[in-house]
């Protein structure tokens, strides 16, 4: 007995989509912001938000495609008695 994939919504691609433009926006600002100092070296800060968003980017990305129906979860509700 193998679980089925759970089709995406339209509204879960968009709001995917949405987060997306609002990362791309961010991190062109974030980098623009970044000042190095004339030249010198300097602590790329920007690089620090710009992988921890990323990642919770790829985290929506796979909530959105890759998701599995979960069997046991009527089963669940109906012994906590909120069904």
């Amino acid at each position: 007995m193998s679980s089925r994939k759970v089709k995406a919504t339209g509204k879960q691609i968009s709001m995917l989509l949405v987060h997306c433009v609002i990362f791309g926006i961010v991190t062109a600002i974030t980098w623009m912001t970044y000042d190095p100092k004339n030249g010198q070296w300097a602590y790329p800060w920007p690089a620090w938000t710009t992988a921890a968003w990323a990642l919770a980017l790829l985290g929506h990305f796979c909530v959105v495609f890759t998701s599995y129906e979960d069997k046991g979860y009527d089963l669940y509700r109906h012994q906590q008695g909120k069904q």
